[in-house]
């Protein structure tokens, strides 16, 4: 598992607690995607399950350390998404609790890796609660979440809150030149922006054909304003199923924004600051921060109500985007 350098120090304030023996059973790491998490909560499993840590390293050499380096730890239990439904469901955890009430195959702790907490099902959920308040003894759980708020406040209120956010700019550039090479400083700001900071979701932003993608969009978007006709951007956000395009788009309304009130300092789109300009000069601030909130909520219906016309709904939202910049020209 490769390590990165930003995770350092988070890694010795957890790990100092434990050492303390007042490690939360349960600790709910909140990161955004592409920043190393997973190399995280697996050194925070190693070092648990280890049988001679040496400070705040695991050993590398004990039987435990050997069958985490295969992949073979019976200790270590990784849930992961089901392949078909995407989410984590009840018969997985039935099967964690079954065997979390016998005794550790190597005589030490038993560690429970969940990376995508907020993929439970309901009924998963209400069957990980019991165990959660009432654990086995010598028992961790180290669960990871990219949106909190999509986690039932009752999961939240039994583990151990703790953030992990992205390096700052500067170390997340000088690792993308180390790492990948990559010279261009404006493009590796912008990507590291787009990505809240977290550098291999940076890295991937970079991948020629992704940032390609991000081009032809700004592009886009710089003819939809210039000609006034945001319905020539519908086939571009309805083959993109991932909806980057339209996060891409409520990161230039929010530039815009911040354009309108003299902040040029954390703009994220500081590569199209013509495009920002002329965004921020066709509407209103109310406007923009109507605009917003139609595209938050639009992004929302997408990614959470299944069988949606999505080409109904997003000329819906382009033809009223079309019809606020129009009338704010008019006027």
């Amino acid at each position: 598992m490769q390590w990165y350098p930003w995770l350092n120090q988070p890694y010795r304030k957890i790990l100092l607690r434990y050492q303390k023996s007042s490690g939360h059973h349960a600790l709910l790491l909140h990161s955004p995607i592409g920043n190393g998490e997973k190399s995280l909560c697996y050194g925070l499993s190693r070092w648990l399950l280890c049988q001679h840590p040496e400070g705040i390293k695991s050993c590398g050499f004990c039987h435990s350390c050997c069958l985490m380096t295969v992949g073979n730890h019976p200790d270590f239990y990784h849930i992961t998404l089901e392949k078909d439904t995407q989410k984590i469901g009840i018969d997985q955890i039935r099967v964690l609790i079954d065997n979390l009430y016998f005794r550790s195959h190597q005589g030490g702790v038993k560690v429970i890796l969940m990376l995508d907490a907020e993929q439970f099902t309901e009924q998963a959920t209400n069957a990980l609660l019991k165990i959660l308040e009432e654990p086995p003894g010598d028992t961790y759980f180290l669960l990871g979440c990219h949106v909190p708020s999509r986690l039932l406040p009752t999961l939240k209120s039994r583990c151990l809150y703790w953030s992990l956010p992205g390096p700052n700019e500067d170390l997340g550039v000088r690792w993308l030149q180390k790492e990948t090479g990559f010279k261009n400083v404006l493009s590796a700001c912008v990507a590291l922006r787009l990505s809240s900071n977290a550098p291999l979701a940076a890295e991937a932003l970079l991948q020629p054909k992704r940032w390609k993608e991000r081009l032809l969009f700004c592009s886009e978007l710089n003819i939809a304003y210039t000609n006034g006709d945001f319905l020539s951007l519908l086939p571009l956000l309805e083959e993109n199923k991932d909806n980057k395009f339209i996060y891409w788009l409520l990161t230039f309304i929010i530039d815009a924004v911040k354009w309108q009130r003299g902040d040029q300092v954390t703009l994220i789109n500081i590569d199209r600051l013509e495009l920002i300009a002329t965004i921020a000069t066709r509407s209103s601030t109310y406007l923009l921060h109507a605009q917003w909130r139609h595209w938050q909520q639009c992004l929302y219906q997408l990614q959470t109500i299944s069988g949606l016309n999505n080409k109904l709904l997003l000329t819906h939202y382009l033809l009223n985007l079309e019809k606020s910049v129009v009338d704010a020209k008019i006027f």
